[in-house]
């Protein structure tokens, strides 16, 4: 929840005792149990380790997510390590983090805590603990905020932050968790989570959300349990909220028009779902849950457009090219080194004199001396384009994070000097960790003047036609049976060490399990899925399993709303998810209601009795989303009815 940054910290914090709304705060200052001194800061970082979790490329041409831990004890770094690799798969089981995580390194700064815990936790009569990062629940431990503000001291968060090279406030984000079980959070610069809590691992893509994209909470409250009132600004700033109709945003072609009537990436569908910006009436956000409005569901298509430009502003497309400054010869080859989203392989154009190069089309290198070039001084461009179908606003396509062009001048008068330059692979998908079967795989080469490297891809000893561009593997149109894969990379005419590479390609799914409450009976029919018939509350706990190390992230689904994060119940993560006929209110939301989602009070009660699909399935570490599988709910009415 975002609180407004005109006021004073103090009255900030005041402010904040209304904004329990939030699935969590958005603390605009962060503090911990006041500001640690700079003697208390050296001591900290003298203390800690920075381990390098995925490095994706140098860190100052990356997006940095440096994860910190508070209250874990030396003995308790493990629980700290498990609480991240949960965070981080969830955070890559959901768009646009899944295709862009190769724009991503991610940093764990461990430092052991004096003692374990934080503060006033779960009370303000709790007691105060020595910790590295002064983390606390109620904002720090005043009694003028709310619980759920979990506040971390600004200028040790980034003290430990500094200690990875090459990260700078503008190319990270800091996520602090607290070694604790109790809900909590808050976002902003920095973003908090509790580690251990079932829901806290959905709060940190929340966070970012704010944080990175500058997306607006779609909460239709203020204060948990407190309708909001009626939204009498004018159109909002916010991308994903306004007062216009659906033909006034096609009329006017304006906010999420080009959306409208698409089937919704979390449930129902993209048009115009009343309530955001903390109102219930008056002001429409384009889905009815999305994740900025209800933690366990995707980013709609809007806030997933503004994402994707958000993480990709971060970086540059084009990582390395052929020296410009000056006129470049006629006798040579030019190229470009780019990005490598997960999701798919960006697109390079080049022209010459301003018409396309056909031959070159894809290719990161274009070798000069095939192209008929009159005498004189010619104008050479590459431009790399992201042809992601996530974003479809032109100005969002054309902007700089998803577009960049190099330009060369090339005289044919000028002579290139010949360089030797060994043939070796400079850069390349990370090697130690297994690969999933959807994904790119790149293998970036060095570039000799005279001559175009090509690199060729065998897969399990046979080799795989892949045309274009050869820096880049589509393993999706591969269409890999289950098991596990050998891939493997050579620059064609070298040998020795470096020119060739070696992945291991997970092609086998997660796998995932249910086990439901004593159904009043048990219906099979040929042709149909199980059947459980329940006339009343049930429980469902889905248990997921994986051959490769790494959390798995299980997902359910209810008549095919939107796919929501399996994380337990809200109070117990070890507890299993509860359905009822009209959900269950839980300090002001509302849980597992069957048929469609109910998220507070005031939503629509009506209990949906009859046969309900239930469908279950799996995201595991390397990213492969496991086959959907199902079941049938049938819910009776009360024999009174």
């Amino acid at each position: 929840m975002v609180a407004h940054g005109t006021h004073s910290p103090g009255t900030r914090l005041r402010r904040a005792a209304a904004l329990i709304g939030a699935a969590c705060l958005f603390a605009t200052t962060p503090v911990g149990a006041g500001p640690a001194t700079a003697g208390e800061r050296l001591s900290v970082t003298e203390a800690a380790t920075v381990v390098p979790l995925q490095t994706t490329g140098p860190a100052d041409k990356r997006f940095n997510l440096v994860l910190l831990g508070d209250g874990y004890t030396a003995g308790e770094l493990p629980a700290f390590r498990a609480d991240v690799d949960k965070h981080l798969n969830v955070l890559w089981s959901i768009e646009p983090f899944a295709s862009y995580r190769s724009y991503i390194n991610v940093w764990a700064v461990e430092v052991a805590s004096p003692e374990s815990g934080v503060d006033c936790d779960p009370g303000l009569d709790a007691p105060r603990r020595d910790t590295p990062l002064g983390m606390g629940f109620w904002g720090g431990c005043d009694a003028g905020s709310v619980q759920r503000l979990l506040t971390v001291d600004s200028g040790a968060a980034n003290a430990l932050a500094d200690l990875v090279p090459g990260s700078t406030p503008a190319n990270r984000q800091i996520v602090a968790l607290a070694h604790s079980d109790t809900y909590g959070g808050a976002g902003g610069t920095y973003a908090t989570a509790s580690g251990g809590n079932a829901l806290s691992s959905l709060i940190t893509p929340h966070e970012i959300g704010h944080s990175l994209g500058r997306l607006q909470d779609e909460y239709d409250y203020y204060g948990r349990g407190v309708p909001g009132g009626t939204y009498e600004g004018g159109e909002p700033s916010s991308a994903h909220h306004t007062v216009l109709t659906e033909r006034q945003m096609r009329d006017r072609r304006a906010k999420w028009w080009r959306w409208l009537g698409e089937r919704s990436e979390s449930g129902g569908v993209i048009g115009r779902h009343e309530g955001g910006l903390y109102s219930t009436k008056g002001v429409w956000r384009p889905s009815k849950h999305s994740l900025m409005k209800t933690l366990g569901y995707a980013f709609d298509q809007v806030g997933r457009e503004v994402m994707v430009q958000a993480i990709a502003s971060k970086v540059n497309l084009v990582q390395g090219h052929t020296p410009h400054t000056a006129p470049i010869g006629a006798d040579r080859t030019v190229w470009v080194d780019t990005l490598h989203p997960l999701g798919g392989e960006l697109a390079v154009t080049w022209r010459l004199d301003g018409r396309p190069v056909r031959s070159a089309d894809g290719a990161r290198t274009v070798d000069l001396r095939r192209l008929p070039l009159a005498p004189g001084r010619h104008t050479l461009t590459a431009t790399v384009t992201d042809p992601t179908p996530f974003v479809r606003d032109p100005a969002v396509r054309g902007s700089a994070a998803l577009t960049r062009t190099v330009t060369w001048t090339v005289d044919t008068s000028v002579v290139t000097r010949p360089e030797p330059v060994a043939a070796r692979f400079t850069g390349h998908t990370a090697t130690d960790a297994p690969v999933g079967a959807w994904s790119v795989v790149y293998a970036d080469t060095t570039h000799p003047a005279d001559r175009t490297l090509a690199v060729r891809w065998w897969l399990d000893g046979r080799p795989v036609a892949n045309p274009g561009n050869d820096r880049d593997l589509d393993l999706s149109a591969l269409r890999l049976s289950s098991g596990t894969h050998t891939l493997t990379a050579r620059i064609a005419g070298a040998s020795g060490a470096g020119s060739e590479l070696r992945w291991t390609v997970d092609a086998t799914p997660a796998s995932a399990s249910y086990e439901l409450s004593k159904p009043l009976r048990t219906v099979h029919r040929p042709g149909r899925p199980v059947e459980y018939v329940h006339d009343g509350a049930f429980t469902m706990r889905l248990t997921a399993r994986d051959d490769q190390d790494g959390y798995v992230v299980a997902q359910f689904r209810v008549d095919g709303d939107g796919w929501y994060t399996y994380y337990g119940w809200p109070t117990d993560a070890d507890a299993p998810f509860r359905f009822t006929p009209s959900g269950t209110e839980i300090d002001g939301l509302v849980y597992g209601k069957l048929g469609h989602a109910r998220v507070v009070p005031w939503d629509d009660a009506t209990p949906e009795y009859g046969t309900h699909t239930v469908e279950y399935r799996t995201i595991d570490a390397a990213g492969n989303t496991g086959a959907a599988k199902r079941f049938l709910v049938t819910l009776v009415p009360p024999a009174d009815r």
